[in-house]
C-alpha cells in the first residue's frame, strides 16, 4: 500500500473507532480548522447522520454492532489494521478498499454531484424503501463518512472527502484457494444499447482498449433459475429501480456474481454468506441446472439525470451528432431520462434470466411486471 492509501485508510478508521462523546457535535475550532486545511491526504473524517446509518445495520439490516466494528479490525491481533486496498474496480476514479476480513467494501466518492445527490435526494426515500423492503436488492451502504471542514487535499482532489461503506457480495471470495478464488466471475452489468463516446465514436478512437473494457460488461452466457426466482428477481428490482426513477437517477448497474456450485452452496458452509438479514441474490442462490451459484445486487445509484454534468454531455452528445462525426448517436446512459433508462434497464435483465417453459425447455422472456 502506498503512502496515500494509507493515510486514507488512517482517515477512515479514525471515524469509524472514534467514540461518540458530548463534544462530539461541536463545531471544531478556529484554530483545528486552519491545520485541518492543510491536510492534503490524512482527512479527518465524521459520519454524516451516525445514527440513521446505525438503525439501518441494526434494524432493518440486522447487523450487529459489535460484528460491524469488529470488521475494521485485523483478525489475528484484534486491533486496527489498514484497509486493504482493492485497486482500480470502476470508470470514475474512486479508490476502494475493503475490511480486513472482507465482509464490507469501502468506495470514494470524488465527484461532489455524487455523494451531493445521494445525501440530498436519495438518502430518505432509500432509508425508507428498505424499511419497507426487506429483500430489497439496492446495495446496503451501512455508513456514509465526510469531511466536515474545507481541505487543501479535498480541493485538489488528492484525497476523497466522502467515502460509503458497503455490503460486499463478494464476502467468501478471499476463504477459497487461489485457484478457486479465479472461478469467481463478476458482471457491472448496464444496458449496452446507449451511446457511449469513447466506444462509439470515430471507430472507438477516443479511448484505450484498457478503458473500454471497463465502460460496460456483456454476460456471456444465461441465468438459468426456474421461473418464480424470475418473476420474484424483476418484481423486485422493478420496486427497487422506481424510487430511482422518482429521484431522476440514471446509469446505476446490476453486480452479478457467480461462482461454480462444485465449491460448495451457501447451505453446506462452505462458502460465507455476507452478514446481516438473509436474502437469496445476496447469500446465493444455486441455477437451475446445478452448475452456478449466483448473487446480485443493485449499484452506482448516484447519477442524477439533472445534474449539471448530465446536462453537459447532453450538449456535447448533440454538437457530436450536429458536426455529423459519424452517425447521429442516442442518448447515452447517464444523460438519457430516468424512465427511458429504467426501462431498458429491466429489459436487460429479463434478456439474461432463462427459465423452462412447460416441456422443460429454455423459455423466450417473460413480460415484466408494470412499473
Amino acid at each position: 500500500m502506498g503512502r496515500r492509501e494509507r493515510l486514507i485508510s488512517t482517515s477512515i478508521l479514525r471515524a469509524i473507532f472514534k467514540s461518540k462523546s458530548k463534544n462530539a457535535s461541536k463545531s471544531p475550532s478556529f484554530l483545528a480548522r486552519i491545520l485541518a486545511f492543510f491536510s492534503v491526504f490524512g482527512l479527518t473524517l465524521a459520519r454524516y447522520r451516525e445514527e440513521l446509518f446505525k438503525k439501518l445495520r441494526n434494524e432493518i439490516w440486522r447487523i450487529e454492532e459489535e460484528e460491524y466494528t469488529e470488521s475494521f479490525r485485523s483478525p489475528s491481533y484484534g486491533k486496527r489494521t489498514d484497509l486493504i486496498p482493492v485497486g482500480d474496480l470502476g470508470y470514475s476514479g474512486s479508490t476502494f478498499f475493503t475490511t480486513p476480513n472482507s465482509k464490507f467494501l469501502l468506495k470514494s466518492l470524488p465527484r461532489h454531484f455524487e455523494q451531493s445527490f445521494f445525501r440530498r435526494r436519495l438518502l430518505y426515500p432509500y432509508t425508507e424503501h428498505m424499511e419497507l423492503n426487506e429483500a430489497s436488492l439496492l446495495v446496503r451502504i451501512t455508513d456514509l463518512l465526510y469531511c466536515p471542514v474545507t481541505t487543501l487535499g479535498a480541493m485538489l482532489g488528492s484525497a476523497p472527502s466522502h467515502h460509503i461503506v458497503m455490503e460486499n457480495i463478494l464476502y467468501g471470495k478471499s476463504s477459497c484457494a487461489k485457484g478457486d478464488q479465479k472461478k469467481w466471475e463478476t458482471y457491472d452489468l448496464k444496458p449496452n444499447d446507449y451511446f457511449y463516446p469513447e466506444r462509439d465514436i470515430a471507430g472507438g478512437r477516443l479511448a484505450p482498449e484498457s478503458v473500454k473494457e471497463r465502460l460496460i460488461d456483456e454476460f456471456p452466457d444465461k441465468v438459468r433459475v426456474n421461473i418464480d426466482e424470475k418473476e420474484e428477481l424483476v418484481a423486485q428490482l422493478a420496486r427497487d429501480t422506481k424510487i430511482l426513477q422518482e429521484a431522476n437517477a440514471v446509469d446505476y448497474s446490476l453486480f452479478l456474481v457467480r461462482y461454480p456450485a462444485s465449491m460448495g452452496t451457501a447451505e453446506g458452509g462452505k462458502i460465507p454468506v455476507p452478514p446481516g438479514r438473509p436474502s437469496a441474490w445476496r447469500n446465493g442462490l444455486v441455477s437451475r441446472d446445478g452448475k452456478w451459484i449466483y448473487r446480485a445486487i443493485l449499484l452506482d445509484f448516484f447519477w442524477a439525470k439533472d445534474a449539471l454534468q448530465a446536462k453537459a454531455l447532453t450538449g456535447l452528445v448533440n454538437s457530436f451528432n450536429f458536426l455529423k462525426w459519424g452517425k447521429n448517436h442516442g442518448p447515452m446512459s447517464i444523460t438519457t431520462s430516468s424512465e427511458e433508462y429504467r426501462t431498458r434497464f429491466l429489459r436487460m435483465v429479463e434478456s439474461i434470466v432463462e427459465v423452462p417453459d412447460s416441456s422443460g425447455r429454455p423459455a423466450g422472456e417473460l413480460r415484466s411486471p408494470s412499473p
